[in-house]
């Protein structure tokens, strides 16, 4: 069995705010968390991901831009040419090419979206505020291309013994919780409520009632993990990490036919 990762991503991490990796394996029927990683810079992920020789991984970004946005701004539209042009691009050039995008185009259309967004319920990915999800592609996809991943979304042949594949873990967790929120980055925000959903969801996910159909198997250290974090981040990286696991056992990775390896596909939407 290949080595499973999940990724809760940051694009700028701190010891208080670090990319936190959940690891483990699984039969195709369960899911075994081993345990976690925690990176406070981008550095020593990216170290960390190029040092690591195996692994099938559902990372907590986004791996593309979408098609319409590429072309409108003249963007290379071969994925590869189109990420290099992107993150050559200072951040502060990014967030004032996107909001000129958004400024030109009429309400309730600003962003332009992927074809997966709306099945899986992500936000656009050239969104730079709540969440930043386009500096988290800005900086993270990068590190995975220096690790010499494959992205069998983009039809990115690397090593194929390291494969990337874009998770959500939003997407399973609305799944058994609805719109009900289960984290928040503000400890004042810690509530009894957003316990009880990670609750539900860990609950949900050790029997196996969600779409995946794969059981996650915890210690009761582990579970006390997940419960206790409030920030959500180690359930978002186990979250992930069951998209893998699900990823691991289906043909191309359970990816439609039909992907466009410019924009990518979300796993399991």
């Amino acid at each position: 069995m290949i080595p499973l990762i999940g990724v809760d991503f940051s694009s700028r991490p701190t010891a208080r705010k670090p990319v936190v990796v959940a690891r483990g394996m699984s039969d195709g029927q369960a899911v075994r968390l081993d345990g976690f990683e925690r990176f406070a810079t981008l550095e020593h992920f990216g170290a960390w991901l190029h040092r690591e020789p195996r692994w099938i991984g559902g990372f907590d970004l986004p791996f593309g831009l979408p098609r319409e946005l590429v072309e409108q701004l003249g963007w290379p539209r071969e994925w590869r040419a189109c990420i290099e042009h992107y993150a050559a691009l200072p951040r502060a050039q990014v967030r004032d090419t996107f909001a000129a995008f958004c400024a030109a185009r009429p309400p309730g259309t600003k962003f332009a979206h992927r074809a997966c967004d709306r099945p899986a319920g992500s936000s656009p990915s050239m969104k730079w505020v709540n969440p930043p999800v386009a500096y988290m592609l800005h900086a993270g996809v990068p590190l995975l291309l220096a690790a010499q991943a494959s992205l069998p979304a983009h039809a990115h042949l690397g090593d194929p013994q390291r494969v990337a594949l874009e998770a959500y873990p939003g997407l399973l967790a609305r799944e058994v919780v609805g719109p009900r929120s289960y984290k928040s980055d503000d400890r004042a925000k810690h509530t009894d409520d957003r316990l009880w959903a990670r609750i539900a969801i860990v609950d949900a996910l050790c029997e196996g009632r969600t779409r995946l159909r794969l059981r996650l198997a915890l210690s009761d250290a582990q579970r006390d993990t997940l419960l206790d974090d409030g920030s959500g981040d180690a359930l978002d990286a186990v979250l992930c990490l069951v998209q893998a696991a699900w990823a691991s056992s289906r043909a191309d990775h359970g990816l439609p036919a039909s992907v466009d390896p410019l924009e990518g596909w979300i796993v399991s939407a």
